[in-house]
C-alpha cells in the first residue's frame, strides 16, 4: 500500500456523501491502492476523469465495473437505487457539451439522485428551448451546461424559478479562451441567483445539487416530524 494514500472514509458521515477520486493525474498503482481501501471497507468508489488506458488496467483487477468513456467516469462497485423524490434536469447547449453532461449525470446516479439529460437546446435555435419549458419546469434543480458565449443559463434563469447551477465548458473557437468567456458570462449573468462552478466541473455541479437536495429533504423531514409528532 502506498504511503501517499489517505482516504477520508468519514466524509460520508460528516457530509452525507463519500470522497470521490480525481483520476486524471493519478497513476494506475495509486488508483488500485485507493480502490482496495474503499472495497475493503465495503464501499463503492467514484473515479472521475479516468483515461481509457487506466480503466483497462483497473478492469483487469476489477472486471465488470462501470466506465463511461466520454466523461471518464468510472464506478467500482454498485450504483444505489435512485430516489423518485429527487430530480435534476441536466441541460446542455450543444452535443459537444456531452462529456460534462455525463459527468454530472453519472455523479448524481452514484449518489442515488434521479436525473434526466436534455441535450442540444442552445439559444442559437431558441425555439428548441421554448418548446420544452414545461418539461424542464418539473425538475427540482437545473444544471445548465454551455460553452461558447455561455448564455443558456441566463436565458433559462430568466424563465424558470428553480435553483440553477451553471457549468461553463471549454468549447468554442479562439476568443472563447477554453471556457473563460463562458465562465465570465455566467458569473456576470443578469438572471439573479444563478450559481456557477468552474470550467468543465460537472462533478462540482452535481455535488452542489446534492447538497441543496440533502438540505431541503432534511428540512422537509424535520417539518413532517413536527406535524406528525
Amino acid at each position: 500500500m502506498s504511503d501517499r494514500i489517505n482516504i477520508d472514509l468519514s466524509r460520508e458521515k460528516r457530509l452525507g456523501f463519500p470522497e470521490a477520486v480525481f483520476g486524471l493525474n493519478k497513476d494506475v498503482e495509486s488508483l488500485l491502492d485507493i480502490i482496495r481501501v474503499f472495497r475493503a471497507n465495503g464501499k463503492s468508489v467514484l473515479i472521475t476523469r479516468l483515461q481509457k488506458e487506466k480503466f483497462e488496467k483497473i478492469d483487469e483487477k476489477y472486471p465488470g465495473e462501470f466506465y463511461d468513456e466520454l466523461s471518464g467516469v468510472c464506478v467500482v462497485g454498485e450504483f444505489p437505487e435512485t430516489s423518485n423524490n429527487q430530480s435534476v434536469g441536466v441541460i446542455s447547449a450543444g452535443t459537444t457539451d456531452a462529456y460534462v453532461v455525463n459527468e454530472v449525470y453519472y455523479t448524481l446516479k452514484y449518489h442515488g439522485i434521479k436525473a434526466d439529460r436534455i441535450h442540444d437546446i442552445g439559444i442559437s435555435g431558441i425555439h428548441r428551448l421554448l418548446s420544452r419549458l414545461d418539461e424542464i419546469g418539473k425538475y427540482q434543480i437545473l444544471i445548465v451546461i454551455a460553452g461558447f458565449e455561455g448564455a443558456l443559463p441566463t436565458v433559462i434563469g430568466g424563465l424558470l424559478p428553480q435553483p440553477l447551477i451553471a457549468v461553463p465548458t471549454s468549447i468554442g473557437y479562439g476568443v472563447a479562451q477554453n471556457g473563460h468567456v463562458a465562465l465570465n458570462a455566467m458569473l456576470t449573468s443578469c438572471a439573479n441567483g444563478i450559481s456557477v462552478v468552474n470550467i468543465d466541473n460537472g462533478y462540482g455541479a452535481a455535488m452542489a445539487a446534492f447538497r441543496i437536495l440533502h438540505a431541503f429533504n432534511g428540512i422537509k423531514q424535520n417539518n413532517d416530524n413536527r406535524i406528525t409528532g
